[in-house]
């Protein structure tokens, strides 16, 4: 089924749109959290949260890209289920009931000028991704968007591990280089 129309469903209210996107987009959605879990059980809950939190944001959000919003809610749930999974490793769990005890006192609302700056970084990322030639794009995305291990990616590319790695680096540096010119300090 093409994404208008299971956007429209979720629009609708029509439960057939969370099996649309499971049958288009499950597995998508698995492999992103796999690679940011590295655990089945994990993943399985993380996708599965994944189509509640689409039926909560459709309506009113209308996805440009169904995929890469459904990739998005994915990959921030499994690095939220992570940094929780870290901080029970650290505290037995107690650095969590810590952390909300604490966190009106230590959260402050995000300044104007810090919601401007992160924008602007995003938009400045944008810009350098798309001046990379498509090698240096895929194999960068799916490092750092996609978690994929830099044998998976080399694999998957057909490239050897210490090419994946040169190329890593090097776009590494070239995005600070372009962030120092552009006047953001590292």
């Amino acid at each position: 089924m093409e994404d208008e129309k299971i956007v429209s469903l979720y629009f609708e209210r029509n439960e057939e749109a969370i099996s649309e996107s499971v049958t288009k987009y499950g597995n998508y959605c698995h492999t992103i959290s796999y690679n940011v879990l590295r655990n089945l059980e994990d993943t399985e809950e993380c996708v599965n949260d994944t189509w509640i939190h689409a039926w909560n944001a459709i309506p009113p959000t209308r996805p440009v890209s169904l995929k890469a919003f459904l990739g998005k809610i994915a990959r921030n749930l499994s690095l939220n289920r992570l940094q929780e999974n870290n901080a029970k490793k650290r505290g037995n769990g107690e650095t969590n009931a810590l952390l909300d005890e604490l966190q009106e006192i230590l959260s402050a609302p995000q300044t104007v000028e810090e919601e401007v700056e992160a924008k602007l970084l995003k938009e400045m990322i944008d810009s350098f991704l798309a001046g990379l030639s498509e090698k240096y794009r895929i194999v960068f995305m799916q490092r750092y968007w996609y978690f994929y291990s830099v044998e998976e990616i080399a694999k998957l590319n057909g490239y050897t591990v210490n090419n994946v790695k040169s190329l890593l680096f090097r776009t590494r540096n070239r995005l600070k280089d372009y962030l120092e010119k552009e006047g953001i300090s590292l």
